[in-house]
């Protein structure tokens, strides 16, 4: 990848379901090291287009590249070494039922066939510990975890594989507000330790003040608004207007500056 590129491109994007356009010549950019978060209505795509992203769903018409590539022009083997460099939180954990928490953190390192069973049980336990979770829960099954320990958990999977690029989907939700916190802040603490570059959908003003670096706003079936938080409340919109400016937004916003900048750095 040349230096300077962008880790993820999309130019002239279409997503059509039968007769419905969902994305219109919508173009994004996400510069390296960035915790970029994509917000928008109910049924404005973003999901879609995170999957997009990840290589699952090709558009109508358009590119994807990530990591200078065109995702939907790779397959076998090179799109594989491609997923291997990216990281995926879904909303819910979607940890294997059957797993336990060890097995489920060291299932995408088994799947290289290439790691000693010795070294993959150092490594899960050191995924545990960054994540937040204590080598005594690495034999419990999902079903004993809770709402947070299961994000936690599903955040280690995600980090198993050394990413430089991870996504999250509704990081917070279903979290109570400490655990949302906590949730945020070990974010914060792998973002900076690892180097990542973040995606985020989210809903949650909070978790979403706290940790973006630039918002991406989807609306009217392309990207109406990007770039820094401040940048992107200044933009005239009814969508931003309403999401950012109501009640909800202007409490989040509150609670922000209520909290020291040293703190947030």
């Amino acid at each position: 990848m040349a230096e300077n590129q962008p880790i993820v491109q999309i130019d002239g994007l279409w997503t059509q379901f039968g007769q419905v356009v969902v994305h219109q010549d919508l173009d994004l950019s996400i510069a390296q090291g960035e915790i970029l978060s994509l917000v928008g209505g109910s049924g404005a795509g973003k999901t879609v287009l995170l999957r997009q992203m990840l290589g699952l769903q090709q558009p109508e018409r358009g590119s994807v590249r990530v990591f200078g590539e065109d995702i939907n022009q790779e397959n076998g083997d090179r799109l594989q070494q491609l997923r291997n460099r990216w990281g995926m939180l879904f909303q819910h954990g979607a940890l294997f039922s059957a797993l336990s928490v060890f097995n489920n953190v060291a299932q995408p390192m088994r799947e290289l066939r290439t790691l000693p069973e010795d070294l993959i049980r150092d490594a899960v336990l050191l995924k545990l510990h960054m994540a937040g979770i204590g080598p005594e829960h690495a034999p419990k099954m999902p079903a004993d975890l809770s709402g947070g320990m299961i994000k936690r958990v599903a955040l280690a999977r995600a980090l198993a594989l050394e990413p430089e690029l991870l996504f999250l989907d509704e990081p917070t939700a279903g979290l109570d507000p400490a655990a949302s916190e906590s949730f945020v802040e070990l974010i914060q603490s792998l973002h900076q330790q690892m180097h990542l570059t973040v995606v985020m959908v989210t809903h949650d003003l909070d978790t979403l003040f706290a940790l973006s670096t630039q918002i991406a706003v989807l609306a009217e079936k392309h990207i109406i608004a990007c770039g820094a938080p401040d940048d992107v409340l200044a933009v005239q919109h009814p969508f931003i207007e309403q999401f950012f400016h109501g009640e909800r937004g202007q409490r989040a916003l509150e609670g922000l500056r209520d909290v020291p900048k040293t703190a947030r750095e």
